[in-house]
């Protein structure tokens, strides 16, 4: 049956043989074979006003190309949080991005939103974007047939959507590790959720020292508004306190949090 509905899908799937660009940054990882949620606030000025709409109506398909550039005009920063949902770090995570005022899509594995569904739900109480990252954070699953990689994008979708409830969706797909494939860009874009890439990887997940999370984003953000932090995979306590020291910078540097692109 899997086979059959990957043929299906690749025949339906136009141009797909060609590989996609990015609308901004650096290229992303974007190997293997070719292919055959939403928060309720919007992005927010240095003074703490919103600037921009509520989550817009997810189309049925968007564009395949990775996305990393910000929704809000002028200057912004998009925070995206990754590998969660986390007991303990997720919450001290959403507290500090409500401190200030700070809104952030979060990129959710399936398997743990399925395990820890209130944990979703407040990302989504609390008006942040949801991003799907796979069923099973398998790094290397570019290297998986293409049954395999549509399951991990299409099931993983399901179980954050139905971890979320209340008719929140899923408007962005992030491979683990950024393993793209053409395919698996144009499985999640088919089904409304953009791929989103990074211009900025603090590696907090390594937790090198707070001050080097905080030193590799005041250095790196001239390369663009997408920053990737994480609040799953382990000890992130890291992670919170670099957040502490970075977004009170950011607005006095005149940023806005805001959403990356989805058209």
């Amino acid at each position: 049956m899997a086979a059959v509905s990957v043929l299906v899908l690749a025949a339906t799937i136009p141009g797909c043989v060609a590989m996609a660009t990015e609308d901004s940054g650096k290229p992303e990882q974007t190997q293997g074979k070719s292919p055959s949620g939403s928060g309720t606030a919007g992005s927010t000025g240095a003074d703490g006003k919103p600037v921009a709409s509520a989550t817009p109506s997810p189309p049925e398909r968007v564009s395949a190309e990775l996305t990393r550039g910000s929704e809000s005009p002028g200057k912004a920063v998009n925070l995206t949080i990754d590998d969660g949902p986390e007991p303990g770090w997720t919450v001290k995570v959403l507290d500090v991005l409500k401190k200030n005022g700070a809104t952030a899509t979060f990129c959710i594995v399936g398997s743990r939103a399925k395990e820890y569904p209130a944990l979703v739900k407040k990302v989504v109480a609390a008006g942040h974007r949801l991003c799907d990252h796979s069923v099973d954070h398998n790094v290397a699953m570019d290297k998986r047939s293409e049954a395999y990689q549509r399951q991990q994008v299409l099931d993983a979708r399901k179980m954050i959507e139905d971890a979320a409830g209340g008719g929140a969706r899923v408007l962005y797909y992030r491979a683990p590790g950024g393993a793209f494939t053409p395919y698996s860009r144009e499985v999640a874009a088919s089904h409304g959720m953009r791929p989103l890439g990074w211009n900025v990887d603090t590696h907090d997940w390594k937790n090198p020292g707070t001050d080097k999370i905080v030193a590799t984003v005041k250095r790196d953000l001239r390369e663009g508004p997408t920053i990737l932090f994480h609040d799953g995979g382990g000890n992130r306590g890291q992670t919170v306190a670099a957040l502490e020291q970075l977004l009170p910078w950011l607005r006095e540097q005149g940023y806005a949090f805001g959403y990356p692109r989805i058209r």
